[in-house]
This record gives structure tokens, C-alpha cells and sequence, in this order.
């Protein structure tokens, strides 16, 4: 007989009438939340449709989860960057710098919902950077990157337990390698702006970090460091982030576009980053 799974509530100020109303959905027994927290043990999984739909109606972070999996369990977190990690589009906000920032976003906006080549549409955007100085990369660095709620909490679990972070990302270098300086990461991998003179040329050099390549660098590191799939756990937004989240034992759309919280295992919609050590005991 197979062991039902657990399904973990979550939300910022989760209250009891809610965790009641989807225990009730779900067929099991409701329990009091506990800072934002309610675990729910046998869920029917079969209820699954209708309990994840009426908790996104809530506002509530509705999961199914192997009861018997721990966050020690696991020896690689593997996250994109741009609107995971951190709460900006980089590009965006440097085309801001150009008067350009509505043209990139739309840009940006589409190809992180699939309906645009990640490669091509790249490209296109930083051509329309040429001539920008290399200060206004500093700038976007220093006066609009935010980190993600609860992104150095789960930083601080993962060191707790021995697990290592993987930042790969569609964005840029100039953006991982300060991050990985700041915060400690322990890899990062992006695309290389061109700069000549202190200017940004409007080009890349060598090879896109797109789908395939974040796909790639996941099993490269994975193998690299001896572990099984399932003790990988990989976070993003964007439909460019899909098929690194297929790859990975656990694949968490985080803040994420519809094309993505549709196709991912877990999803993290209302709460901080920490939600995703807070999925496993």
C-alpha cells in the first residue's frame, strides 16, 4: 500500500480557516499553522487539481510532498538568477539606463514565457546596448538589485546542511561573479557582455547560457559531484528554466510565469525562498 503523501501549506500570514477548508479539499486532517506553515499528513492525492486551484485562490503555497524526504537529503541547489535569486530582470533595467527599458522588457517579457528563442532574443536585446558605458552596470548592481525574500535564508540552510548552490543563469557574468563574491555561492555560470573601451559593444561572447546549456551544467555538476537526481533541486521563472527543473529530483517554479507553474513539480507563488527548505523536514 502506497504511503499518501504530505501536502505542506504555506503562505506570509496563513491562518487556520484556510489550512481547515483545503485539509477538508485534500481528505485529511486540518492542523494549526505555525509561522506561516501547516503540514498536512495523507493528503489524497487524487484531490490534487482541486486543492492546488483553491489554494492558489487563497493566496496559499499548496505542495504534495514525500513524507519521508529531508532537506539534508540533498547535495546540490541549482537557481536561475533574474527574477529567482534576485527580484530584477538585469537587462532590463541597463536598457533602463538607454531610455530603452519598455522595448528590452516586452522583449524579455515574451521570451521568458516561451513565445520567443531565448538565443535570438538575447542577442537582440544586448545589440540594442551598444555604446552604453560599463558604469551602468555598476549602477543596476548597486542601486537596483534586491535579493529574492528569503533567498539568504535558504543560502544559510543549504551551508547549514553541507548542500551546494549553483547559480546559472541567462543573465550576465558581471552580475553572477559579484553575487557568488557576496554571498558565497559556491558556482555561478552566465553570459559574457563585450566591452571594449569601458563600452559595451552590443555583443556576447561565445556561447549563450540558454535552456539546453542550464540543462547541461545540471548534470554536469550533478555527476561531478556523485550525486542521483533526486538529491538535486533546481529553481526558476522562466520557460528557459524548464528544462533544468525537469532534470532535477525536485524543480520549484518560484514567482513564476503560468507556462512554468504548469509543467514544474512544486511551485512557490506567495512565499519567500526559504519556502523551498521549508517544503522537506
Amino acid at each position: 500500500m502506497s504511503v499518501r503523501p504530505t501536502l505542506v501549506l504555506q503562505a506570509p500570514h496563513l491562518d487556520t480557516a484556510r489550512v481547515t477548508e483545503l485539509a477538508i479539499l485534500a481528505g485529511t486532517e486540518p492542523v494549526a499553522p505555525v509561522d506561516g506553515i501547516a503540514r498536512l499528513a495523507a493528503a489524497n492525492p487524487e484531490r490534487r487539481e482541486l486543492v492546488l486551484a483553491r489554494a492558489s485562490g487563497l493566496g496559499v503555497d499548496a505542495n504534495y510532498v514525500d513524507s519521508q524526504r529531508r532537506f539534508a537529503d540533498f547535495g546540490l541547489v541549482v537557481s536561475d538568477m533574474d527574477s529567482t535569486l534576485i527580484t530584477i530582470e538585469c537587462i532590463d533595467e541597463i536598457a533602463d539606463m538607454q531610455g530603452l527599458k519598455p522595448q528590452v522588457a516586452a522583449i524579455t517579457a515574451r521570451s521568458m514565457r516561451g513565445e520567443l528563442d531565448f538565443s535570438q532574443s538575447l542577442r537582440e536585446r544586448v545589440a540594442l546596448l551598444a555604446g552604453l558605458p560599463e558604469t551602468a552596470l555598476a549602477r543596476v548592481y548597486e542601486e537596483r538589485l534586491q535579493l529574492m525574500a528569503g533567498a539568504r535564508a535558504l543560502l544559510a540552510a543549504c551551508r547549514e546542511h553541507g548542500i551546494k548552490f549553483m547559480l546559472v543563469s541567462g543573465g550576465f557574468t558581471y552580475f553572477t561573479e559579484r553575487l557568488k563574491a557576496e554571498l558565497g555561492l559556491d558556482y555561478t555560470y552566465a553570459n559574457q557582455l563585450e566591452i571594449i573601451d569601458g563600452k559595451l559593444t552590443g555583443r556576447v561572447v561565445g556561447d549563450i547560457v540558454d535552456a539546453e546549456a542550464k540543462r547541461r551544467l545540471l548534470i554536469e555538476k550533478r555527476s561531478e559531484l556523485g550525486l542521483a537526481p533526486e538529491q538535486v533541486i533546481a529553481m526558476g521563472d522562466g520557460a528557459n528554466d524548464l528544462l533544468m527543473l525537469a532534470e532535477a529530483g525536485v524543480g520549484v517554479a518560484t514567482h513564476a510565469k503560468p507556462v512554468v507553474k504548469a509543467q514544474a513539480q512544486y511551485s512557490l507563488s506567495v512565499s519567500g525562498l526559504d519556502g523551498i527548505r521549508k517544503l522537506f523536514l
